[in-house]
């Protein structure tokens, strides 16, 4: 195939759906490219259709842990969907996983299913208000919680931002019991629980924060955020869709021996198909219906094909070794990159959680949105020169990259040597 079939695909797709894609950031705008329509995956590799081979470090936005298509997963996709696509009914695999998640996460009583990390987080605001029996809801400025409307708040300068919308055709009574912080900034999250503090149903946070950067708070923050919460009645949920069962393998709150009243989790439960859930203490859930007044529902929740995939994901994660063995490879990258950037003189850093990295272009690693200085410019150049050397990373300079087990020795070696090329070509036109 030649590079026109990929894009006769693209000029196919501008035409029969808004902006050629099914979510923003696949469109490439904030790389100033067209995107790459891949015909299939395996292991660490997409294969465009254009033929092109590419070692991915998106793996999906972060829940392909063990890789592309792996075959274990895919047996058990495959036994799964001979016995039934979907039942919109009751089967043991959703008894299954729900047992293996909290035998992982023994923090918490009890999980429900969803379809989308979006359905968990909206889902979870719902329970606390209903809980706590109050409207307000606390986030923080660069953590990204899905598009419900009442999380799609602009945030601002100063002490919290109200019910701004950051989205068209979200009105602002919808956010209006919304309030906005900025992370790493205990004063400001101590003065708003001072004067507001008794009239927040939750406070949600992502323990690490990746949908803006790679914004690594520390532990005593977010421990700040338990003990406002709790003193003033509050919940505080922890946003794992993206560090559940990534950063360890009972997610952030496990590895940081903080204990939320709830967390939310995404499609890392459903080895990369379409999974969300929640889960919590006894109590809480206990609001949820049909136990509780609190509605929530999904025909699609506890899908027995999707339950079969995150089975097979957790059994294989839960086996000795394993994250052991994704942490020496994401260290391995680290050193790699690391490498890369001292020796083509660029100014840029390597930033790292576990198996989840972010290359910002500044000299110190940011906590908070506002400090962020990476130029975009910069990174454009960058993830052109790396998709010109076979490596896909995230098409924007706020997203992050993902390390799955899938990934060889090999593949790392040369994703420092494409990186090094990368920013010696970008060195250059820099001082041209």
């Amino acid at each position: 195939m030649s590079r026109a079939e990929n894009s006769a695909w693209w000029e196919r797709a501008r035409r029969v759906m808004p902006g050629g894609v099914n979510s923003p950031v696949r469109s490439f705008q904030a790389v100033d490219g067209d995107p790459v329509f891949f015909a299939r995956a395996a292991g660490s590799r997409f294969t465009g259709e254009d033929g092109r081979g590419y070692v991915d470090y998106c793996q999906s936005w972060g829940p392909l842990i063990l890789g592309h298509a792996d075959p274990d997963v895919v047996t058990a996709v495959r036994d799964a969907v001979a016995e039934g696509m979907s039942f919109g009914a009751p089967s043991r695999r959703e008894v299954l996983l729900a047992e293996a998640v909290l035998e992982r996460v023994p923090i918490f009583d009890q999980i429900r299913f969803t379809s989308s990390g979006t359905e968990a987080v909206m889902s979870a605001i719902r329970v606390a208000r209903g809980f706590t029996g109050r409207d307000l809801v606390v986030k923080f400025e660069g953590c990204y919680h899905g598009h419900a409307d009442s999380l799609l708040v602009e945030a601002g300068s100063g002490l919290a931002t109200f019910g701004t919308p950051s989205s068209g055709g979200v009105p602002a009574d919808f956010t209006r019991h919304t309030a906005v912080l900025p992370l790493d900034d205990e004063p400001a999250l101590d003065r708003f629980f001072r004067e507001h503090g008794d009239e927040v149903a939750a406070l949600i946070i992502e323990p690490v924060p990746a949908n803006a950067g790679l914004l690594v708070q520390t532990p005593e923050f977010l421990r700040r955020c338990r003990e406002l919460t709790a003193h003033h009645g509050a919940l505080l949920i922890f946003d794992e869709v993206i560090s559940g069962f990534r950063v360890g393998p009972g997610g952030a709150a496990l590895s940081l021996d903080i204990r939320p009243d709830l967390a939310t989790y995404g499609k890392i439960l459903g080895g990369g198909m379409p999974v969300g859930a929640f889960a919590g203490r006894g109590d809480i859930l206990a609001a949820v219906s049909p136990l509780g007044p609190v509605y929530q529902a999904g025909t699609l929740s506890g899908n027995p094909v999707a339950m079969a995939a995150g089975l097979t994901t957790l059994e294989k994660t839960g086996r000795p070794g394993f994250y052991e063995e994704l942490e020496s490879k994401a260290a391995l990258l680290e050193r790699a990159l690391a490498e890369a950037i001292r020796d083509s003189g660029v100014t840029a850093r390597i930033v790292r959680v576990a198996s989840l990295f972010w290359l910002t272009f500044q000299e110190s690693a940011p906590r908070s949105f506002g400090s962020i200085e990476t130029d975009m410019s910069a990174y454009r150049a960058f993830h052109r020169a790396m998709l010109s050397e076979g490596i896909y990373l995230a098409p924007s300079g706020y997203e992050v990259g993902f390390v799955s087990a899938a990934h060889s020795e090999r593949d790392i070696l040369a994703t420092g040597e494409a990186t090094r090329r990368a920013l010696t070509r970008l060195a250059q036109e820099m001082t041209a």
